[in-house]
């Protein structure tokens, strides 16, 4: 019996804290309508972009048109590997390609 009035005491409890979440959220609701419109809209929206998105955007221009390598300095390379002038710094590739071994999966 005692569990009964227990049980019925928390479902009781249950309906009352939902009926406040409800009441709570209908209140939060109008105040923010009030609030909407009690404040004055603007007579036109504007943006502004700063000198360094603009910036960015003529980059990012230049970038897509770039062909993507300089092709004087491959010409350049060419001739002096066909000349054998071309010299690799065995020291100096080696650090970069474990640089980059590094920067890959250190």
């Amino acid at each position: 019996m005692v569990n009964q009035v227990n049980k019925g005491n928390q479902q009781a409890s249950v309906l009352t804290n939902t009926k406040q979440q409800k009441v709570d959220l209908q209140r939060d609701n109008t105040n923010t309508q009030v609030a909407q419109s009690a404040s004055p809209k603007a007579a036109s929206d504007s943006v502004s972009i700063t000198p360094q998105a603009q910036q960015l955007k003529t980059l990012q221009d230049k970038a897509q048109q770039s062909t993507g390598f300089d092709s004087d300095k491959v010409a350049e390379l060419k001739k002096a590997i066909t000349e054998g002038k071309y010299q690799i710094d065995n020291e100096k590739l080696a650090k970069n390609l474990a640089d980059f071994e590094f920067d890959v999966y250190g």
